[in-house]
């Protein structure tokens, strides 16, 4: 299967994931990879600047209308919804919070899945609400790839739970084996 886009949600947890996760995927790697971090409303941008000195991608906040390129890692902003549009751009939203958060995963991810269908991969990780189970199961309905961290292996294991209590998930990982698996799908689509 040729994949177009990784969409990943994270939260209690998540910088430890998420630098795992950017520092081991290597440059070549070139599905574009969007997150959603639960993040304070006043959070600045310097933990994307610590994760971007360690990836081998650029790591970049998400602007509005952007065009989603490969060999790119993007993070929803501090306070604002993050959505994929048709057209494979991006769109940001300062609707009402959803599962008390904005950015919320499941937006991301059910606006992911109507936009890419079946060339999406969806990844949750460590976290402490159930935001990301509506997406994934969405993810999953419109034909994509949904991983689910081992809750065994997460900080925090409510949010990984949650999703596998939702769907079957393709695969229930480690971070390392996630990133292992990607890398393997990333080779197989040249």
């Amino acid at each position: 299967m040729h994949y177009e886009a990784i969409v990943i949600g994270v939260s209690s947890g998540g910088m430890n994931a998420l630098k795992i996760i950017s520092s081991a995927l290597p440059g070549d790697f070139n599905i574009p990879i969007i997150i959603v971090q639960h993040l304070s409303a006043h959070s600045d941008s310097h933990w994307i600047n610590l994760l971007n000195e360690k990836s081998h991608l650029d790591v970049k906040e998400a602007d509005e209308k952007e065009k989603i390129e490969k060999g790119n890692i993007y993070i929803a902003p501090p306070n604002y919804h993050l959505l994929i549009e048709k057209d494979k751009t991006f769109s940001l939203t300062i609707d009402e919070r959803v599962n008390f958060a904005r950015p919320s995963i499941d937006v991301l991810f059910e606006s992911a899945a109507e936009a890419y269908t079946n060339k999406l991969i969806g990844i949750v990780l460590t976290g402490s609400n159930s935001d990301g189970t509506k997406g994934i199961k969405r993810i999953k309905d419109c034909g994509g790839l949904a991983i689910i961290q081992d809750p065994k292996t997460a900080d925090s294991e409510y949010m990984p739970k949650s999703a596998i209590a939702a769907i079957v998930p393709d695969y229930i990982l480690s971070l390392e084996d996630i990133v292992a698996l990607l890398i393997q799908i990333n080779q197989q689509k040249r």
